[in-house]
């Protein structure tokens, strides 16, 4: 899967210092419906697609996963064929509307998007009943853990094929463990977690690269609630002006037997800056 060089022509606008939540994503609303061919973009995702990137590449940046990123994430999906996927942050709904295609094209039947921002799950909906994905993209909002847990509390989710993570970077490894204790990741799941380089995320590089034994040593040394302090501090107060002081449970264990072969694939942020995905497989449990 080895990555093409990044396009200029399609370079997103440069990241601002204030780059999401201050309206941004209800401009994109009127822009996308705003267009004089909006009935020739409607139940065709693609179209859908370039029209948010039209918006991004003219207007304004989004942080969305992009073409190129989101090229080796869709490269997976027809690879591993995922039932049921699941992805950890929607923002405006340019990844369900990519990977909910490709997964509906592979043969699936769910693609879970979990927003905690309910503004911008509303923008998620709306896009993804543009695009005519509205039967197999669910979203659902709430905070990521808390939704986890009642879709599996109700029965609605009782195994994730494959899940996308893009969301509070220091919630990566805290949610994956939750998933593992559900038993909703287990072997034959796969994994892709977006921004590993930029703006990085050793936290989740380090317990998916782990072997069991690592890990379970580490499980047995405990953990305290809080943010990881390898996360810078825009990283970690990312959201909080928003959503308040995050309180993750560090002290989550997950299941340290689950046997994980992973690796980086290199390639670019929308705006041309390299980044990364981990493509992780579980692969077994000793």
């Amino acid at each position: 899967m080895a990555e093409k060089a990044f396009d200029p022509t399609k370079k997103y606008q440069e990241q601002e210092e204030v780059f999401f939540d201050d309206g941004r994503e209800i401009e994109l609303l009127h822009f996308v419906y705003g267009r004089s061919d909006v009935e020739e973009i409607r139940n065709n995702p693609s179209k859908v697609l370039a029209a948010i990137d039209e918006f991004a590449r003219t207007k304004k940046y989004l942080m969305n996963v992009g073409e190129d990123k989101g090229r080796i994430v869709t490269e997976t999906i027809h690879e591993r064929k995922p039932q049921v996927m699941v992805e950890l942050g929607g923002y405006i709904g340019y990844s369900c509307v990519l990977f909910g295609e490709a997964v509906r094209a592979a043969g699936g039947k769910k693609y879970w998007s979990l927003e905690r921002n309910p503004e911008f799950a509303a923008v998620i909906s709306s896009l993804v009943d543009l695009a005519g994905l509205s039967e197999v993209v669910k979203v659902v909002v709430g905070p990521s853990d808390a939704s986890i847990r009642r879709l599996h509390s109700t029965g609605d989710l009782q195994h994730i094929d494959m899940m996308f993570l893009d969301h509070y970077k220091p919630a990566y490894t805290t949610d994956l463990k939750l998933c593992e204790e559900l038993q909703l990741v287990t072997p034959g799941s796969v994994l892709a977690a977006d921004n590993v380089i930029k703006p990085g995320n050793p936290p989740y590089l380090e317990y998916v690269r782990s072997t069991c034994e690592e890990k379970r040593q580490s499980a047995s040394k405990g953990g305290a609630d809080g943010v990881d302090t390898r996360f810078a501090d825009r990283t970690a107060n990312q959201y909080k002006s928003r959503q308040g002081q995050e309180k993750l449970d560090e002290s989550r264990q997950g299941n340290p037997n689950l046997v994980y072969e992973s690796k980086l694939v290199h390639s670019f942020e929308p705006n041309g800056v390299p980044d990364g995905v981990e493509i992780t497989r579980c692969v077994g449990e000793e």
